[in-house]
């Protein structure tokens, strides 16, 4: 029997050996000096890392028992309590017109969402009929009207108080009047 392989075939395979060898030493190499480079400047470290693990960590709830605990499940209440008055929308103002210029001129300034626009009063005629009790009691808990359209509740902000949703819609109303 003959070799199948002929001398050409024999010399190409020799040197496709050695370039793909060398293509590993040459990867090795680049290897070898990217990890010189990097020990040598390490990638920045998350300055809120610590906070971030904490938080992952932290139960999620206690157990109180006895006088104690009484103590301990009031406080956590009234820290929970405090925390939650921080979260309020705009500092708590009940100036209608800055939440208006925050949070609801979006939609009832532009015709496309489908919201009533504020300087169309006739669009308003109907929704003012209503009382104000309704219309409060539709931005505070959301409405969907019998078009299809949406009002979300508190304009999407759930850190909004009823207070301010109130004074929000009042003072609307005394642009669409």
């Amino acid at each position: 029997m003959t070799n199948p392989v002929t001398p050409t075939d024999r010399q190409f395979l020799k040197h496709f050996s050695m370039v793909i060898g060398f293509l590993v030493l040459v990867m090795f190499a680049l290897i070898g000096l990217a990890l010189l480079l990097y020990s040598h400047h390490p990638p920045p470290v998350n300055p809120s890392h610590v906070e971030e693990v904490q938080a992952r960590i932290a139960p999620v709830g206690g157990v109180y028992a006895g006088d104690t605990g009484r103590a301990a499940l009031q406080a956590a209440q009234d820290a929970a309590k405090k925390a939650a008055e921080g979260q309020v929308a705009y500092g708590g103002t009940l100036d209608g017109k800055t939440i208006f210029g925050n949070l609801c001129q979006t939609c009832h300034t532009n015709a496309a969402t489908g919201a009533p626009v504020i300087t169309d009063k006739s669009a308003w005629a109907p929704r003012v009929a209503e009382g104000l009790e309704t219309l409060v009691k539709h931005a505070t808990e959301g409405f969907q009207g019998k078009d299809g359209k949406l009002m979300p509740a508190k304009g999407g902000n759930p850190s909004l108080t009823n207070e301010q949703v109130k004074a929000t819609v009042e003072w609307m109303l005394t642009q669409v009047k």
